[in-house]
């Protein structure tokens, strides 16, 4: 999904979402400003549909919950509300209120890349995404190639970097211990010149 300003209105946190919760569309939030989310492409649907499928089947019988792009997510530290294309815990939620639309402790997060957001996921987003303390995995997902990037955070709290290019490479997400092969994420995927 893609996030596009909108007109600078400044909100508190709690403003945000009684806002967002009565909203007929999706807004991130930081800083007081809210970011409207915008549609995304046949490949980021049929990337992110295959990414839940493959997810779903190895976890079936294991106490983890896989969301899509409509769990928020907030980062505490800086007072962020993001909407990531995926997120995925083990074992217990840990949600900010009694509303349980607001997910804390996301262990793997994948965003599948656009041409409008690349840049900020890779960069600001990454950034605030760091802060959360449970999340040990970070993906993302090129949906105009074969190509797949995971950051992984060490021991000593270095992330790192390793990528995946090809239909016969298999990502393997090891904090949740599942293998998606890059085939099956692309499948029925077309690529476009950029």
């Amino acid at each position: 999904m893609n996030a596009q300003p909108e007109e600078t209105i400044q909100m508190t946190p709690e403003e945000y979402l009684e806002f967002e919760r009565h909203s007929e569309i999706k807004h991130e939030y930081f800083d007081g400003e809210i970011f409207a989310m915008i549609g995304a492409s046949v490949n980021h649907n049929r990337i992110g549909s295959n990414i839940n499928r493959l997810l779903g089947n190895q976890l079936v019988n294991r106490p983890c919950d896989i969301f899509s792009n409509d769990m928020r997510v907030k980062i505490q530290r800086v007072k962020k509300y993001t909407y990531p294309d995926i997120a995925v815990v083990c074992g217990s939620l840990e949600l900010e209120d009694q509303q349980f639309d607001t997910l804390l402790n996301p262990a793997v997060i994948i965003e599948i890349l656009s041409k409008s957001t690349e840049a900020y996921d890779r960069g600001v987003k990454f950034q605030h995404y760091q802060l959360i303390p449970s999340l040990k995995e970070y993906i993302l997902v090129t949906q105009h190639s074969c190509r797949i990037e995971k950051y992984v955070r060490g021991n000593n709290g270095r992330w790192l970097y390793s990528s995946h290019e090809g239909m016969n490479q298999t990502m393997t997400i090891e904090s949740i211990n599942c293998a998606l092969p890059l085939s099956e994420i692309y499948s029925r995927v077309e690529f476009k010149d950029r």
